[in-house]
């Protein structure tokens, strides 16, 4: 029984997804975000940094007692905290003006922008923390000993930053829900035509070759579909062959050997007749050779798919296997009064087995004398025709139906309403046989003229001439 997956395909893809949207989103986030906090720091400070030297320059021409009120209102104008410091040391300011409040002058301070201006002289900017709160400050210097600082909290400007990460995380989640959840749809879409194959697969395997098998996708699941499809049909095909070929066998094997013990019963009459007694010895005789052919047949038949049957390639006279082909029926041909006649060109040399050759002629001769009347006559033709050698099996017999000619070659087939004297394995395994030479069997038939042709190719070395009559017709 077939174990369930511990999870399924559609899961697994909604969880692929999920994590390389998630991947994604922590990238960019880990990109974005800082650099989104520092551009904003960057930002108010660079505004700090253009508007000092204004402010340094308006408060630098005022007298001590009128910086203060020119202090507070730059400082209302601009939205920023302003301080005037005077060095008293290298590490210690004294707080002179402060746009917050006014008259705190004996307030020391050690603000790192403003000792950095006053002891390099030149303008400076930074962010601080102080009170537990950042800021960001730019100072200028008004004179050697005097200095104006700028100062804005960055509390807003954090906000904001922690506003976009909030908005980016909570985004973030939902992108990620809805990529689990798109994925696991599309997946399941797929894995449901999956499943109709799954659920096709196991019909296949419970016998089950009649109900198709449709997908109306054109992608490589559509593809999967219609091999699966083409499968089903060549299955339903070879079951039913199957099935013909039990039954045309039981039924070839069952009459020989009904016959035969008939006959073994009769001839233990010690009084029969010797003609009569001739005669069932004859029938017995022929019915020992069906079952030689079929045995034959079957055992080539295993051996070609075990990959156990040996075919050499070699150079040989076709000519001479054509004649052996046709001396070994000859006294069929007379027996059922039919003409039977070899012509071609002598020394025809062919690269192949000689002996399979011989015994894919035997199944074109032997198909042509089963299944043409009496009195039908057949040529055996051999010559070389664009560059090939070629042997040719011909009949004036009522010929192939259309409808039956793309299935002769197919293991265990018989055209409706033929003879059941033959097991259906001759052309197929004439098809292989030729196959493992290098070679070709075409068929053509009409009313009146069937044809059929094994093609092999020539030997290079061997050169052949057109100017012998091989054989006289065999007639009645």
């Amino acid at each position: 029984m077939r174990k369930p997956p511990l999870l399924s395909l559609s899961v697994k893809a909604g969880l692929v997804l999920f994590l390389v949207v998630a991947g994604a989103l922590a990238i960019v986030y880990a990109a974005v975000v800082p650099q989104l906090e520092d551009r904003l720091v960057e930002q108010k400070t660079g505004e700090l940094e253009a508007a000092v030297p204004l402010v340094a320059q308006e408060l630098g021409g005022l007298e001590p007692l009128l910086r203060a009120s020119a202090v507070v209102g730059r400082a209302e104008s601009l939205g920023m905290r302003i301080i005037v410091f005077q060095k008293l040391t290298d590490e210690q300011l004294l707080n002179q003006v402060d746009s917050l409040q006014e008259n705190r002058p004996g307030d020391l301070s050690e603000d790192p922008v403003a000792l950095e201006a006053v002891t390099t002289g030149t303008a400076a900017s930074g962010r601080v923390e102080r009170g537990g709160a950042s800021y960001t400050e730019a100072a200028f210097p008004l004179n050697a000993n005097e200095v104006v600082l700028v100062s804005v909290p960055l509390g807003d400007v954090l906000a904001n930053a922690r506003v976009i990460k909030r908005t980016l995380l909570v985004a973030g989640g939902v992108a990620l829900a809805i990529s689990w959840l798109v994925g696991y749809l599309i997946a399941w879409l797929f894995t449901r035509r999956i499943r109709r194959l799954e659920s096709a697969a196991e019909r296949l395997a419970e016998g089950d070759f009649e109900t198709p098998i449709r997908d109306s996708g054109r992608d490589e699941v559509g593809q999967l579909a219609d091999a699966f499809d083409s499968m089903r049909s060549r299955l339903a095909v070879l079951d039913r062959a199957r099935g013909e070929f039990i039954a045309n066998a039981s039924h070839e094997l069952r009459t020989p050997l009904f016959s035969l013990g008939g006959f073994v019963e009769l001839l233990d009459d010690e009084g029969m007749d010797p003609a009569v007694r001739r005669d069932f010895l004859a029938e017995m005789r022929d019915q020992i050779d069906r079952l030689t052919r079929l045995a034959t047949d079957l055992l080539d038949l295993s051996r070609l798919d075990a990959g156990q049957l040996e075919v050499e390639t070699g150079s040989f006279d076709l000519c001479t296997a054509a004649r052996l082909v046709v001396d070994e029926f000859r006294a069929v041909a007379e027996s059922s009064r039919r003409e039977l006649t070899l012509d071609g060109d002598a020394d025809l040399y062919a690269l192949g087995d000689d002996v399979r050759v011989q015994q894919i002629a035997r199944v074109f001769v032997e198909n042509a004398i089963r299944h043409t009347p009496p009195g039908t006559p057949i040529a055996v033709s051999v010559e070389e025709r664009d560059d090939r050698a070629v042997l040719e099996v011909v009949d004036g017999g009522p010929g192939i139906p259309e409808e039956d000619q793309e299935h002769l070659f197919q293991r265990f087939y018989r055209a409706v309403g033929g003879k059941a004297s033959g097991s259906g394995l001759g052309l197929a395994i004439a098809s292989e046989l030729a196959t493992r030479m290098d070679a070709t069997i075409e068929v053509m038939s009409v009313p009146g003229r069937t044809v059929f042709t094994l093609k092999l190719p020539l030997d290079p070395e061997r050169p052949f001439s057109r100017e012998v009559e091989v054989a006289e017709p065999v007639s009645s």
